[in-house]
């Protein structure tokens, strides 16, 4: 029950923002006994009941905070009312006049609404609406107001988008959702869905309808006892339940207990509070994929790192395209360090970080993947960790920004320092068409390695490994970003043992790392060759890349008698590529070069650091190779 006993804690620290609509896109934190639904029509009455005007709303706007029982809020079909604003079937009294085939649930909606406004808590837009449901002419009046239309007395299947241009897509007129405001002098508040007096005075008046108590389990204390919980945890159309014990028939129970209340027994308030604050947070800072879902929080609302962002957007690690000494990662470090030393400014030893994951047993049904409680000095050493240990240079991802010539908007790619994302690292070692299972399979693997520093899957590193390899097979782009998240998830797996800098380590003698730096000054070498004739092709040692990974000292022959006839047609061009070819092949033992084995993620790191070396680094002048020319050939090895 700690899950539910956080979130509760989370909902009584954030009251400020109950029912609370900070835009129209927002996912508000709802009050108890309340709910949201997608409105399409809004009902503007004065203060004796009577039309003032109806309109549809625009999508954007459409999210309505309503009044609900349990009843309602958990309903699927049938004749569970909404107290207040509902379905046309239900707050219209003369639907059966104009719906054919289609019984109207008019009776039970107004039942409800008459014995709350007859209650001491009742409120007087509630009443103002039941005044006007009474006279049973919504539908004719929407009718008159040309929002609907008949025909030979019954309403029509569709709305006729040449005539009513602002009406909803995809909702049948006789399911449209009907939303009140009521205008009363003195009140600047028409909107019910925005009326927190309202919101109180529904609360007060279910609560007292509530006599039945037991034992909470999460909160320990003799309350109201909740009959069933609530659904649209992670979206408005999501129906699965986290918790859930109303199947008398099937299994949900039986052989264990002889009812649902001796399964579990939870507050009304308590699940309430727990599950609106839960739907808050997700939608406001959850990582999402397909229907897997995490979410990271302090109870206190402080703000926390994401630890399912890569650095780029977790702390704007961007670095100059162009540098003037080799990149080593210290100013990433650095502004890591000082990012960090900030969140444990804001956070006190108090302050409870909480991480939990959500998946779909079945469609009705959620289960709870993954919990953990922090502290913050414990959490953020953790996400520091892995944004130092998982650390490359990448250039998969783009910016938007404006012309300030032209006004328009602009995609500029993007160099940034650190770890990537859960879900890139995914699409790199699976390609971006990856199973929707594997997808969520593999995040599931990767989550522990960035909160708990655990050790990166060695078939995912692997695999990554292989289709940066395989290069040839890939488009530019995919192979760039598969290629730096390959050296960043081999550098986290072999931190422990290794660390390698991000910039070229002239004087690193393994194998691996000189194979990788020879492979890229051979394709430098006949790129620099095919850029001088404007000639784009891929090259000798691109496209053997995956069969140099594999037996590197039998394939390198190949690549460098390849190299003959473009060194002969660059003349002393070449001079400067050759030259640091001869001086990688002398570092080599004689041992390792002979050695015919299959190279692992290392050589990537060689390949990689070697590229960007010379995209840094500019030949003598006596090659007549301009600084300019030497940056748009490394940029188009890249």
């Amino acid at each position: 029950m700690s899950w539910i006993q956080q979130l509760d804690k989370t909902y009584d620290n954030c009251r400020n923002a109950i029912g609370v609509i900070y835009s129209d896109s927002d996912v508000p934190l709802l009050p108890i006994c309340h709910t949201t639904v997608m409105a399409h029509i809004t009902v503007l009455l004065d203060q004796n009941g009577e039309l003032i005007k109806a309109q549809f709303v625009p999508k954007d706007n459409a999210r309505t905070i309503i009044p609900c029982t349990e009843s309602s809020a958990g309903r699927t079909s049938g004749e569970a009312a909404h107290p207040l604003a509902d379905k046309l079937q239900y707050v219209s009294g003369d639907y059966s006049s104009f719906v054919n085939g289609k019984g109207s649930y008019f009776t039970s909606y107004k039942k409800q609404l008459e014995e709350w406004c007859n209650s001491e808590n009742s409120h007087r837009k509630a009443r103002t609406i039941l005044t006007y449901v009474s006279k049973c002419t919504l539908i004719r009046d929407l009718i008159d107001k040309g929002i609907m239309q008949t025909i030979n007395g019954v309403l029509t299947e569709k709305w006729d988008k040449k005539r009513f241009v602002e009406a909803p897509k995809n909702v049948k007129p006789m399911d449209a959702v009907i939303r009140w405001a009521v205008e009363i002098p003195g009140d600047p508040v028409t909107e019910t869905w925005k009326d927190t007096s309202l919101f109180d005075s529904w609360i007060k008046y279910y609560l007292s309808l509530k006599n039945e108590k037991g034992l909470c389990y999460a909160s320990g204390t003799d309350t109201i006892i909740a009959t069933q919980h609530s659904s649209k945890i992670r979206s408005d159309a999501d129906k699965a339940k986290m918790i859930s014990s109303n199947d008398t028939s099937g299994f949900t129970f039986r052989g264990r207990f002889t009812n649902d209340k001796q399964a579990c027994e939870i507050g009304y308030e308590v699940t309430q509070k727990a599950h609106n604050a839960l739907r808050w947070l997700i939608a406001k800072q959850g990582y999402k994929q397909k229907d897997l879902t995490y979410l990271a929080w302090a109870t206190t609302m402080k703000a926390i790192p994401d630890p399912f962002a890569d650095s780029e957007s977790l702390f704007w690690a961007g670095v100059p395209d162009s540098l003037d000494h080799p990149y080593t990662g210290e100013e990433f470090a650095n502004r890591l360090t000082q990012k960090m030393k900030g969140f444990k400014a804001n956070l006190d030893d108090g302050d409870n970080i909480i991480i939990l994951g959500l998946n779909s047993a079945s469609p009705g049904r959620l289960s709870l993947l993954f919990y953990q409680e922090n502290r913050p000095e414990e959490f953020l050493e953790k996400i520091e960790y892995w944004h130092s240990s998982c650390c490359w240079i990448h250039r998969f991802k783009k910016k938007e920004s404006i012309n300030e010539k032209t006004g328009k908007k602009e995609s500029k790619q993007i160099t940034f320092v650190g770890a990537p994302a859960p879900h890139d690292i995914v699409e790199a070692a699976y390609g971006k068409k990856v199973d929707d299972k594997l997808r969520k399979a593999c995040i599931k693997r990767i989550v522990p390695c960035i909160i708990n520093k655990a050790s990166l899957p060695k078939d995912i590193v692997l695999s990554t490994f292989r289709r940066a390899c395989n290069g040839a097979a890939l488009e530019t782009w995919e192979w760039q970003k598969t290629l730096s998240i390959a050296c960043a998830l081999f550098r986290k797996y072999m931190y422990l043992e290794e660390v390698y800098e991000m910039a070229l380590e002239e004087k690193r003698k393994s194998r691996d790392y000189l194979y990788g730096r020879l492979l890229a000054l051979a394709d430098s070498l006949e790129s620099w060759a095919l850029y001088s004739v404007n000639e784009k092709r891929q090259t000798t040692a691109f496209r053997l890349m995956n069969r140099f990974s594999e037996h590197p000292f039998s394939t390198w022959p190949i690549i460098e008698k390849a190299l003959i006839p473009y060194i002969q047609r660059l003349g002393s061009k070449s001079s400067w590529r050759r030259g640091l070819i001869d001086e990688v092949m002398a570092l080599f033992s004689h041992d390792d070069f002979i050695n015919d084995k299959s190279l692992t993620g290392e050589f990537l790191l060689g390949y990689h650091c070697q590229l960007r070396a010379l995209k840094q680094k500019t030949p003598s002048s006596d090659e007549k190779v301009t600084e300019e020319e030497q940056m748009q050939i490394a940029d188009e090895e890249e």
